[in-house]
């Protein structure tokens, strides 16, 4: 049988944190192992009970929720973290993306999104809401590789393949479906995407996305 999914909240709203844990609690392959309602201790907290994700506030008593991002970064993720915010700054969303964190959720979205974002980001993808995901494209190309848009000169960068796989996470295909759709295995995925991280500088997977619309590979 395969192994649940181990799931941590941190969240400093007792209603919140209580209708989160209920409805997690209904997906089969989901364990809700730790709740905690300030930051205090929660790295300890999440390597003890080997939680596979934390949902996080970004606004903790004690040590808020960049704080706690931080410590993650210097220490070692012990899991991957989904920062939950009543805010869409970019500030913010940039700082924990810098920070490690593998998803976003306004609590607006939280209800609808956060079984879908579990799920990605346990298969090794980032997961963010659409309001994060249409504000971070509107606003931030400019950390590109500002290619021409011919086809001669993205073919200069990238292969046949990779281009492949780039337009297919532009669509948001998870690892899975594009090893289907391309015939290749996962780990010959996660292969591409770290040559094409590497060959575009990109710092995650919304930075390919915006390569893909800027150089017209999809359209936005």
């Amino acid at each position: 049988m395969k192994e649940k999914i181990r799931i941590h909240l941190a969240d400093d709203h007792h209603v919140l944190i209580d209708g989160m844990k209920t409805l997690l609690n209904t997906v089969a392959n989901f364990d809700v192992v730790g709740l905690s309602l300030d930051g205090s201790t929660l790295y300890d907290e999440v390597r003890n009970n080997k939680s596979h994700v934390l949902i996080l506030d970004i606004s903790m008593p004690t040590k808020d929720g960049l704080e706690v991002l931080k410590e993650f970064h210097q220490k070692g993720f012990p899991c991957k973290v989904i920062i939950l915010s009543s805010y869409d700054d970019l500030k913010i969303i940039r700082e924990v993306m810098r920070l490690g964190a593998s998803g976003y959720l306004t609590k607006q979205c939280a209800g609808e999104n956060i079984v879908e974002a579990i799920h990605s980001v346990s298969n090794g993808e980032e997961y963010f809401c659409n309001v994060v995901r249409e504000k971070i494209f509107k606003t931030a190309t400019q950390n590109i590789p500002q290619l021409a848009k011919s086809k001669t000169a993205i073919n200069s960068l990238l292969t046949e393949r990779e281009i492949e796989v780039i337009k297919l996470i532009a669509l948001e295909y998870s690892g899975k479906e594009i090893s289907e759709q391309l015939y290749i295995s996962t780990n010959t995925v996660e292969t591409h995407r770290k040559n094409i991280i590497k060959k575009l500088k990109a710092k995650n997977t919304i930075s390919i996305v915006k390569f893909a619309i800027k150089n017209n590979l999809i359209t936005a």
